[in-house]
């Protein structure tokens, strides 16, 4: 059989990412333009901006990917590209450059969805084996995902209002800590101690959704009350009360996922599976679970990436899947 070889391209927020994959396991090239640094002084992604700086970077990342992998045009089998969920007009600018290479080219065109491309980052890890539960914690998602078998998607729980890591952008903003907030709430709260009483919201209801905008609240009814009353807050304390119960809100329900449903796998997907406090408690909790393998990808592959979409779409090309030249953007786009 011959190699399968994906060109790949992420543009759903505010990185510009093309890919090489290798028969869905080897990453070729993965060129990553992070727009992060724009965006901070707006204190959180600025969608016209975004575009902008996707058309802008989009064909040098192409050309640099290609160059990377050392391959010739002729060796692509097909082309893959992110179609939704994300930012519309970043979403467009990947989608038709994929388009134009794909016919120009005349390779297949696979339409692929964000949040599986995130799940199928830990297929770089360790082959994935079914059935299995993927916990996906990013910027725009919380969902607890069954799988019991390639592309098929169960949400068996998701956020009832924000998701985490938009939780954790509100929270940092509130604390004065620059954006993405995320790493910056994670550093401060291993030097901090959980010393305010914070919510665990939903923890105890008998399903796996999840609800932040409570815990949200909290923290700036918090810090707005400190300021009334001339009182200090600790930002390295707060960071850590914060985290702490957003850790045991993740785990506790992944964990009664768990219970339920008897799987071989727990994957971590999306941006905030790079939180240490995260990693840390499931790697720990994992350990009353002697027949499950925990697999988190490393740092590179939890933010957004051109890789995890091009094995998403290897799986896809090989289940005969394809798209047309009126493969669309989807702001909203249901994962099944």
């Amino acid at each position: 059989m011959n190699d399968i070889i994906v060109l790949s391209i992420e543009s759903s927020c505010d990185e510009t990412s093309c890919a090489v994959i290798k028969n869905g396991n080897e990453v070729l090239a993965n060129i990553v333009s992070s727009q992060i640094n724009i965006h901070q002084k707006f204190g959180g992604v600025v969608p016209e901006v975004a575009s902008r700086h996707h058309v802008g970077n989009i064909t040098l990342v192409i050309d640099e990917a290609i160059k990377e992998a050392n391959i010739d045009v002729k060796d692509i089998t097909c082309v893959a590209v992110t179609q939704g969920p994300g930012l519309i007009g970043s979403l467009l600018v990947g989608i038709n450059a994929a388009k134009a290479f794909s016919y120009a080219h005349n390779l297949p065109l696979i339409g692929v969805h964000h949040i599986a491309g995130h799940i199928y980052a830990n297929h770089l890890v360790q082959n994935l084996e079914f059935p299995l539960l993927a916990l996906v914690v990013s910027g725009g998602h919380t969902e607890i995902i069954h799988m019991t078998s390639h592309l098929s998607y169960e949400v068996i729980g998701k956020t009832r209002d924000d998701a985490v890591g938009e939780a954790y952008d509100k929270v940092a903003r509130v604390c004065k800590l620059p954006y993405p907030g995320g790493p910056h709430i994670d550093k401060l709260a291993a030097s901090g101690k959980d010393i305010y009483h914070l919510p665990r919201v939903m923890l105890d209801q008998d399903n796996f959704d999840f609800s932040f905008s409570g815990l949200k609240s909290a923290v700036i009814n918090l810090v707005h009350n400190a300021k009334q009353r001339n009182e200090e807050i600790s930002i390295p304390d707060l960071a850590r009360s914060f985290q702490e119960s957003v850790v045991d809100i993740l785990v506790g329900k992944t964990l009664k996922a768990v219970e339920k449903y008897p799987v071989k796998q727990l994957l971590v997907a999306g941006g905030v599976a790079a939180n240490s406090g995260l990693r840390n408690r499931l790697n720990e909790e994992i350990k009353h679970y002697p027949y499950l393998k925990l697999i988190i990808p490393p740092l590179k592959y939890c933010t957004d990436n051109a890789a995890m979409i091009g094995v998403c779409g290897t799986f896809s090309y090989l289940k005969g899947e394809r798209s047309d030249l009126s493969l669309n953007g989807y702001a909203n786009l249901d994962l099944k």
